[in-house]
This record gives structure tokens, C-alpha cells and sequence, in this order.
């Protein structure tokens, strides 16, 4: 392998594909790239730019990704990393391959890794700036610029499980890479979650009531649930935390700093509610 080529990336060099001709990828002086001449280049971060051209949708940028190192550094999610973990592990009990779609700077990714000592990782996300972290945050975490809205630069039915916390989805992609056997695990907010927060912060955005319904009118061509669970706890909340929290969400897109600027204002705990459900391919 070249000097510079992430070890992480290398479990995946049969599973990435080239996103122009679908060719399969190989490492080349500080990128990858196919048989027909297509290059991507992997950053000297670590991760590789599979965007190269391509304007992404979204993405957080670099005072989101700031506030989500620093709230996630806290432990305060640690429950929901712990349950998608578990449910990893029940799927996954030896080797195999994960992707974390919208994976952000990698904390869940990497939380699965450390208890899975036979799994490799590649998280994937529109954020340069959250893959800069995501790169690094465990030896066997690869990471890979893309957008969950556009077909996957992943071979057919090479990946054992697809985590999907607090992103995108993209059911026909995720049925289309994932093996028979594999799993969907989708973690995502129900209607307690962070309300204190939203109580006090007017401007956050808000959680839509038909959410849930219209999560499984999406995936039922496609999959079908194989066990959900209900994690839900009260997390105490620093002033500083609570900036952070809000500024890692979609929400700081909406909001100014005057929103936030008030500490006093702010809950000093928050409930924490989310389901996390897994999915078997249909």
C-alpha cells in the first residue's frame, strides 16, 4: 500500500466503488482510483473525497461539528451509544463490515468498534469538516466524503450493517448494499426528546408528530422491524452543554447567537428519548 493509504480503508477496498463507472478502487500515490482513470483523493486527514465535483446537500459545518466533539466528549449520550452497540453486537458477533451513514464525527462508529474487536468501520458523510474527526476516531474507522441522497458508492450486499443515528435515510441504497443477513439500525427522536430545551428555545426545530409514520411508509417496501428499543433518561446539562447541544442539531442553522447567549435561560437537565429499531432486508 502507499505510505500515506489509511490501514482502515483497506478491509474496504472491495466494498467501495467508484461512484462515476462503478468499477472497483485501488490505492494510488494519495487516492483512489479505477480502472478507467477516475481519481479520488483521500485527505491528508484520512479520509477520501468521493464527492470530488459535487456539491453536497448539507452538511454541519465547523461550529457544529466544535459543539458536537465537545457535547458527545461528555458521556451525556452514552445510553444511546450503549443500545446501538448491543444491537450491533447481536447482528454482528464476529467479523464484518459497518457503515454510519451521516456518521458525523464518528462517536457511535466508534463506540461500536470498541466493543466488536472483528468489525471494520466506514462512516460517511457530507461534512468535510466532521470527517476530519471521523478519520481518526478509531483505528479501524475509515471515512469517506458522500451524499446519502445519491446512489452509494458501495458494492451490492457487501455490508453487514448500515447505522443510520440522527441522519438521512435512504431505504433503496441501504436494502441495495446490505446482505441478506444484515441489519438496518436506525436510532432517531420521539417527541420528548430534548424538550426542555425546545420549551426554552423557541426557534429549535421542532419534532413532527407524523415523523415515525412516515419513517415506516418509507421503509416497508424495503425492510421490516426486528426488534425497537425505547431509550429514555433524564441527563443533567452544564450551561456550556446545553449550548452545545442545541449547536450540534439542525437547529443552529436557525438560530443566532443571541438565542443561546442567555445561560440562565437555558435547563440546567434534559430528558433524552429515542427509539432505536433494527431492520432485516425484506
Amino acid at each position: 500500500m502507499p505510505a500515506l493509504f489509511p490501514p482502515a480503508l483497506e478491509p474496504f477496498l472491495d466494498v467501495l466503488r467508484c461512484p462515476v463507472c462503478r468499477a472497483r478502487l485501488r490505492p494510488a500515490r494519495g487516492s483512489l482510483r479505477c480502472r478507467a482513470g477516475h481519481t479520488f483523493d483521500i485527505a491528508r486527514q484520512g479520509y477520501v473525497s468521493l464527492l470530488t465535483g459535487i456539491r453536497a446537500t448539507s452538511g454541519d459545518d465547523a461550529a457544529m461539528v466544535q459543539a458536537r466533539n465537545r457535547f458527545l466528549s461528555t458521556g451525556r449520550y452514552a445510553p444511546i451509544r450503549q443500545t446501538l452497540t448491543r444491537m450491533t453486537a447481536d447482528v454482528l458477533p464476529g467479523q464484518g463490515a459497518v457503515v454510519d451513514i451521516g456518521c458525523g464525527t464518528g462517536y457511535y462508529l466508534a463506540g461500536v468498534l470498541d466493543q466488536l474487536p472483528g468489525a471494520c468501520g466506514l462512516g460517511v458523510d457530507a461534512s468535510v469538516r466532521a470527517l476530519r474527526s471521523a478519520a481518526r476516531v478509531h483505528p479501524r474507522a475509515a471515512a469517506a466524503s458522500w451524499d446519502v441522497f445519491r446512489p452509494f458508492p458501495v458494492a451490492d450486499r457487501a455490508v453487514d450493517v448500515v447505522l443510520d443515528v440522527f441522519a438521512p435515510r435512504n431505504p433503496a441504497e441501504f436494502h441495495r448494499v446490505l446482505r441478506p443477513t444484515g441489519r438496518l439500525i436506525v436510532v432517531r427522536p420521539v417527541e420528548r426528546h430534548l424538550v426542555e430545551l425546545r420549551g426554552k428555545v423557541p426557534a429549535m426545530v421542532a419534532i413532527d408528530p407524523d415523523k415515525e409514520q412516515r419513517l415506516q411508509q418509507a421503509l416497508n417496501p424495503y425492510f421490516e422491524a426486528a426488534g425497537t428499543q425505547h431509550v429514555e433518561y433524564t441527563a443533567p446539562l452544564t450551561g456550556q452543554e446545553a449550548i452545545d447541544l442545541v449547536g450540534m442539531t439542525p437547529s443552529a442553522r436557525h438560530l443566532t447567537h443571541a438565542d443561546l447567549s442567555d445561560h440562565g435561560s437555558l435547563p440546567d437537565r434534559v430528558t433524552v428519548s429515542v427509539l432505536a429499531t433494527s431492520y432485516r432486508p425484506r
